[in-house]
């Protein structure tokens, strides 16, 4: 078979190859000029993983973190960096939670991306093994440790049973509940009603006498007395079970 005339010119098929291979690289050169999603992608996410290692380390916590980035647009086009991409986290003293990454290009065409990302720190902390009634003194059996992650709990939860044992519930907590700091209390020392014994000091001279509390307190906590011989209203500090000093 006989080559179409227009192929016999001396030279033509190598201007026809030269164009054909241009049509062909031109996809992949036009790619080369912009920054992948995921090499942005694969810099925000080494980035945090070292960060958040170097922060367990040094904060001394033991746990198991998750790192999840956000999806970027697709349509998205940056320019290809001739240096190497930067990471970076602003303003973020603790990497747990919700956080943006700033990934940059210091090369020749600069420039600035944030990239949103989570991570989930899952914990041992202290949960109710069962409902709750409020105002319930919490024994160490009404407990348990388990996993959870924090990044979605307020500051306050607790790693040992014995910080939530012997408190009071301010609240009805459901069963598998962590146990907050916020959603308990210290039970008082002196309810209101009871018999106290006052302690009056003045100098060498120490006086005791029957009085009635007024309002609950704790150890150390300043509440009002009857004196039950004077019938006089005084303040006075918790000091122990059924014992106040007396305010002079």
């Amino acid at each position: 078979m006989t080559a179409p005339r227009f192929l016999r010119h001396p030279g033509l098929h190598l201007i026809i190859l030269s164009l054909l291979s241009g049509i062909l690289l031109a996809p992949a050169a036009r790619a080369a000029a912009y920054t992948s999603i995921d090499e942005i992608i694969d810099t925000a996410d080494l980035f945090l993983e070292q960060h958040v290692q170097d922060y367990l380390s040094t904060s001394q916590i033991a746990g198991r973190h998750q790192i999840k980035i956000g999806r970027l647009d697709n349509r998205l086009r940056m320019k290809s960096c001739s240096e190497p991409l930067q990471a970076s986290l602003e303003n973020t003293e603790v990497p747990i939670g919700r956080l943006s990454v700033r990934v940059r290009c210091t090369g020749t065409t600069p420039w600035a991306l944030y990239v949103p990302a989570h991570i989930s720190l899952h914990r041992d902390i202290v949960v109710t093994r069962h409902p709750i009634k409020r105002n319930t003194v919490l024994q160490a059996t009404d407990l348990m440790l388990a996993e959870r992650d924090i990044s979605t709990l307020t500051q306050g939860y607790l790693l040992d049973i014995s910080q939530a044992a012997g408190t009071l519930s301010a609240r009805a907590l459901p069963a598998n509940q962590p146990v907050l700091s916020s959603m308990i209390r210290i039970p008082p020392t002196i309810k209101r009603g009871d018999q106290v014994t006052i302690s009056a000091n003045s100098g060498p001279i120490s006086v005791r006498m029957p009085g009635e509390a007024l309002s609950d307190g704790t150890t150390g906590q300043q509440i009002k007395v009857r004196n039950i011989r004077s019938q006089r209203i005084i303040q006075a500090i918790v000091t122990g079970p059924g014992q106040v000093d007396a305010l002079m």
